[in-house]
């Protein structure tokens, strides 16, 4: 079994951006701010054991055994059809094994994980709802209209988008879109927020931009973060480790495991993270080219 111990985090602040820009230049790290943030939530553990998920006679996944820490980030990297975001639908219980099991906070998952939330990567947001509604649409059952209210504002302050609660999604950029369903993922409070692929849509400059907001609120909630990506460079600055998984015709396991030194938020010009970069290629199977 892989695991890791549980990590530390800090806090920031943040402010919304004016109409028309998704990221100025004084907003280069929007972060969490107000009771939403600072009272940290209760992140849980997520265990994997001899985890295997068939499509028929197609094995996706086979023998995944993989421990995640309260308040852990764990990056999943591999080969296109390798399995990452079918993990992660387990994980929510969007989906069943077909062998193994997995574990949240000790308990298994049979059915929808109330205590997970997941951002994928379109914002999925219903284009007739406003900002603010399609994030209040993530509020858990039951919460009562003016707790709700408040919870929403939250939400949309911590990921700056509070001038445009009352925009339609068409009426926004696709990094403030992304944004959007985040802070609908947000406002579940969730102990293990699931994200695939959450910036691949977006430009280069934004996804930096998002990368650090989701850095800054992992780091002020607390929250275990599960993070499925195709970006080497985005896992070193994210993760705590970074697990590759194997692209093996019988079933994806795990094919190597890397630990990312250093707390976070990271420098990305440090000389570090470059050599891992090349490690993580390499298990890629990218080969490096060398000057002539």
């Amino acid at each position: 079994m892989i695991s890791r111990p549980d990590r530390g985090s800090t806090s920031a602040t943040s402010a919304a951006p004016p109409v028309g820009s998704d990221a100025p230049p004084h907003l280069r790290r929007p972060s969490p701010t107000g009771p939403l943030v600072t009272t940290r939530v209760p992140a849980v553990p997520v265990t994997l054991r001899a985890l295997g998920r068939a499509f028929g006679d197609r094995p996706v996944l086979a023998g995944i055994d993989l421990d995640v820490a309260a308040g852990e980030v764990v990056a999943l990297l591999g080969a296109s059809g390798s399995g990452k975001s079918t993990l992660l639908r387990l994980v929510a219980g969007l989906d069943r094994p077909t062998a193994g099991e997995v574990l949240v906070d000790g308990t298994r998952v049979d059915g929808i994980e109330n205590r997970a939330a997941v951002v994928f990567q379109e914002p999925r947001l219903l284009p007739w709802r406003t900002v603010a509604e399609n994030v209040a649409f993530g509020l858990p059952d039951g919460t009562a209209r003016a707790a709700g209210r408040e919870e929403v504002a939250r939400a949309l302050d911590s990921v700056g988008l509070t001038a445009f609660a009352g925009h339609r999604p068409r009426e926004v950029s696709g990094g403030m879109a992304q944004r959007t369903a985040l802070a609908r993922a947000l406002v579940r409070r969730p102990g293990v927020l699931l994200l695939d692929e959450p910036f691949a849509a977006l430009d280069a400059l934004t996804r930096l931009r998002m990368q650090d907001l989701v850095d800054d609120l992992q780091r002020t909630s607390g929250a275990t973060v599960l993070l499925v990506t195709h970006d080497v460079d985005e896992a070193l600055q994210l993760a705590d480790r970074a697990v590759v998984l194997s692209n093996d015709p019988a079933g994806a396991g795990i094919g190597h495991v890397l630990d990312v030194p250093g707390d976070r938020p990271r420098d990305r010009a440090d000389p570090v993270l470059a050599a891992l970069r090349v490690e993580l290629l390499d298990r890629l199977g990218v080969p490096r080219h060398a000057p002539a």
